[in-house]
């Protein structure tokens, strides 16, 4: 067949007795084909056992059966490489960590069709793309907002692409953010105690419990509720105080779960929305009495949510070796922070 390979699979001992799991167990690792993958080429007539075609994902196998997999050369992607310049954190023939910087759209979007993080990687991978479901392309299981800045981790591979998008949907990934927030989220605050969804834990650490979904007044943004939508959760602690008396705080949030704008809309709801964020209301008057007029102007002029994602850990999806990086925070929250520490 051309514009195709064949992958050969040899059933080994106690083999599963579904077909599916079975062939999915003893594919060799370096075919990189992972389960989905292979269910598909099995729904199109693309596997054969022992000569014979099949498509049942339940059919008997037995220890010695030999399947062959016919599959198509993956195409090339119908988006365009473009030579953007990338922060690459780590990178291996499976995947790649890249610290996204501020004003970059992961995927394209009709408004943004191109400069995106995906065009850069279709052109800073090339040819060591093998594939994602049929496609030569990055696998993006996780996106941050344009404007936040920080660390992705993208799959190479289908099988990279499968054993990452398990972790994300099983919730077992470690995200990390920095974010400069209005106000302190601290337990002796009556008035945070009295917010529905907010609560603390041991330590001071705040926990937002909610579910999420699109605002019916404003399809751009999210809105909390508690009986519709996905359910979500975000924790926090304070990293840093600033102002006397406080009026602005540099808190870590770490996420349960990973929703559109979820620590945005949380800490907004929480009533400490991040500085600069134009959608959540992230546009305070601060006072005189509590912090310096540079702090004040920062604040003011910083045009962007100031959140930044700053760790990422995660099991490696082929070796199995937990991973874990960190990417510094950018220079306009480090001189954010700097100006109202003065």
């Amino acid at each position: 067949m051309s514009g195709s390979f064949v992958v050969e699979i040899v059933i080994g001992a106690d083999p599963h007795k579904r077909l599916d799991k079975a062939i999915a167990r003893d594919v060799p690792e370096d075919a990189n084909l992972s389960r989905s993958r292979l269910m598909k080429l099995l729904a199109s007539g693309d596997i054969t056992q022992n000569g014979t075609v099949v498509t049942d994902p339940k059919g008997r196998v037995a220890e010695g059966d030999v399947f062959a997999v016919t599959v198509p050369v993956a195409n090339d992607s119908h988006i365009l490489p473009e030579d953007i310049p990338l922060e690459v954190v780590y990178e291996d023939d499976d995947l790649i960590v890249i610290n996204k910087p501020v004003g970059m759209v992961v995927h394209p979007a009709p408004g943004s069709p191109n400069g995106t993080l995906v065009n850069a990687l279709l052109h800073h991978c090339g040819d060591t793309l093998s594939g994602v479901g049929g496609e030569k392309r990055p696998g993006v299981v996780h996106r941050i907002d344009k404007e936040t800045s920080g660390l992705l981790v993208v799959a190479k591979t289908d099988q990279a692409h499968h054993g990452l998008a398990k972790q994300f949907e099983q919730h077992t990934v470690e995200r990390r953010y920095l974010a400069v927030v209005y106000g302190c989220p601290d337990a002796n605050d009556p008035r945070v105690r009295g917010v529905k969804g907010v609560n603390f834990e041991s330590a001071n650490i705040m926990k937002i419990q909610t579910n999420l979904a699109r605002s019916k007044h404003d399809r751009q943004k999210q809105a909390v509720l508690f009986h519709d939508g996905r359910h979500a959760v975000t924790r926090s602690r304070i990293v840093e105080k600033f102002g006397t008396p406080v009026v602005a705080t540099l808190v870590e949030c770490w996420l349960e779960t990973g929703r559109t704008h979820q620590i945005r809309v949380h800490m907004a709801h929480a009533g400490h929305g991040l500085v600069g964020d134009p959608t959540y209301g992230g546009r305070r008057k601060l006072s005189a009495k509590s912090m310096s007029e540079a702090g004040i102007d920062a604040a003011r002029e910083f045009s962007r949510q100031a959140l930044h994602a700053a760790t990422l850990g995660f099991v490696h999806p082929v070796t199995e070796e937990f991973m874990q990086f960190e990417a510094p925070l950018p220079q306009d929250m480090t001189d954010l922070i700097d100006a109202m520490r003065a």
